[in-house]
Formats: structure tokens, sequence, C-alpha cells
């Protein structure tokens, strides 16, 4: 699904949908109860890393710089499956290209598997925070600075899955800093909040023409990490390219003299044969040493 135009302000649709928002989250709540009467308890620390917004903050790759420090196997659904990232989705893919051990699925099935290996290390959960089946040692939400809450209403007139006051449930935030702060965005009192940066690393020299293309939740925030863009395309999140859309792409690139470049997330859904023309920008995400600590000490 593409991000909704209307998600980031308040404006006459926003507004017209905010009574469906609140039967949408009435009965999401009744089917949230329902599932919490027998939540499983893993022997091993569960590390939810999640977020109230839908998609395009930046999850992910926190998740990726978390597994990666602390050795733990990842837990996710694996959304939006397809031959071209080996039927575990584009984020798991992503993952598992930084060599880390990831577990597709059904994820209160894995945790029930994996609990029967004698590993001791944590499990990293990406996403599920609003997924009661399964208890959580240790709760961390991640915001990006540029998007806050959006608009401030729930789906579908704004990107918050649950009300705002929900974040008081988190043990941590970790907020990835941005140039652009969006307004009236303040995180409650008495938890701790931990700074991240995000860096993208292009494989082109700063000279170079780009065009670039992203199916990702705010498309935006990659092209504004990139340096002379001639052009760019968003499309909508998990999108799956079909040859034509790549062709006038590559047309368009070689009409502008300028190099094809999109993101991870995106390149792992090409075919080999794209994947070997169409380059993708590296995004490095720094969280500050004071959650390392933390995360230490509540382990």
């Amino acid at each position: 699904m593409k991000t909704p135009w209307w998600f980031l302000t308040k404006n006459p649709v926003a507004i017209l949908l905010v009574p469906v928002s609140w039967v949408y989250f009435l009965i999401g709540r009744i089917v949230f109860l329902f599932r919490k009467i027998k939540p499983i308890k893993s022997k091993r620390k569960i590390i939810c890393v999640g977020n109230i917004l839908a998609g395009g903050v930046g999850k992910t790759p926190v998740v990726r710089t978390i597994a990666s420090r602390i050795g733990a196997v990842v837990v996710m659904r694996g959304y939006k499956k397809g031959k071209n990232n080996g039927d575990v989705g584009d984020e798991a893919a992503m993952l598992a290209r930084a060599g880390l051990v990831v577990h597709v699925g059904d994820r209160k099935s894995n945790i029930v598997l994996l609990n029967k290996q004698k590993d001791k290390t944590p499990i990293v959960m990406d996403d599920g925070l609003q997924n009661p089946t399964i208890k959580k040692d240790i709760k961390i939400l991640v915001f990006d600075q540029s998007i806050g809450f959006g608009n401030g209403f729930m789906l579908p007139a704004g990107p918050l899955r649950v009300p705002k006051k929900f974040t008081k449930d988190a043990d941590a935030i970790i907020l990835i800093k941005n140039k652009r702060v969006k307004k009236n965005f303040d995180l409650p009192v008495g938890i701790p909040v931990f700074n991240a940066e995000n860096s993208t690393i292009s494989p082109y020299d700063d000279n170079e023409k780009l065009v670039a293309f992203a199916g990702i939740g705010y498309p935006k925030k990659f092209f504004d990490s990139l340096k002379n863009v001639v052009a760019k395309f968003g499309f909508p999140d998990h999108y799956q390219y079909t040859n034509d859309d790549l062709q006038k792409l590559i047309v368009l690139a070689n009409k502008k003299n300028a190099r094809l470049i999109t993101t991870e997330k995106d390149w792992v859904r090409l075919s080999p044969q794209m994947q070997d023309v169409i380059k993708y920008a590296k995004l490095e995400t720094v969280i500050e040493n004071r959650f390392w600590d933390w995360l230490k000490e509540r382990m």
C-alpha cells in the first residue's frame, strides 16, 4: 500500500475518517483481548522492536543493528513474500544478507521451536508489539523524528495503530534523528529515550546523476538522503516490480545519462538479472552507547 497523502497533516480527509478510525480501533481491541487469554512465556529473553505507526519509521534497520550486536536470532512475520526474496519477504531477506538467522512465519510457533534449543541467546522480535499472544521481556519503540506521530490520528485517518498514550507501555524508545523535526512531537516523560542516526551510503560518487526509486513507507526519506537526484519515483510499500516498470526506469536513466539507485529493501525484491543492473544505497543505523549499557542491564 502506498502511504496515504493525508497521514502526515491534519486535513479534511483525515478528519472525516476519524470516526472510522475509532470503530477500527475498538474492533481491534476486542480481538486483542480474546488473543490475550493464553500468552506464551519464552525461556529465552524476547526483545520486541516495534512501532505504533503503520511502517516507514526505520524499524528493521534497528532490528538488524540490535540483533547483530548481541548475536540474537530474529523472528518476524515475513510480509509480502515473493519469488525474488526466497519467499520470506524483503525485510527478512535483508536481515539474512547481514548474516542473521531469521525465522519467518507465525512468531508464536517459531518462538516455541526456538525454546526447544539449548541456545540461551535472546530472540529479537521484529514488530509484534500489538501481538498479545507472546510475553515480551523488553519492549522497544522506534520513532523517526521527521515523522513523529504523523497527523496524530489512528488508521485509516492517520498512521497510528493505537492512540499516542500507548507509547507509555514501552520500556525504551529509540529516536532516529533527522534534520527536520515534526511539530508537536512530544514523547512521554519517564521512558528512556536513546538517539540513533541513519547514514545512507551510495555506491556512486557525488557527481554521478541518479534516478532513484523506492517502494517503502515514506520514499521521500530515501530521496532526501541522496545527492544529485535528477528523477525520483515512489511506489507502494513492498511493491513487486514488474519487468515493464524496471525497463521504463532503465530507459529514463539512459536518457538522463544517470545511474539507477534504490534501497536495499527494494533491491532484494528484484530478479537476479536486475540486481546486476541496479545498485542500492546501504542504510546504516548507529545507536548511541547509552542504549547498549541500558540493554545489558535489562538483559
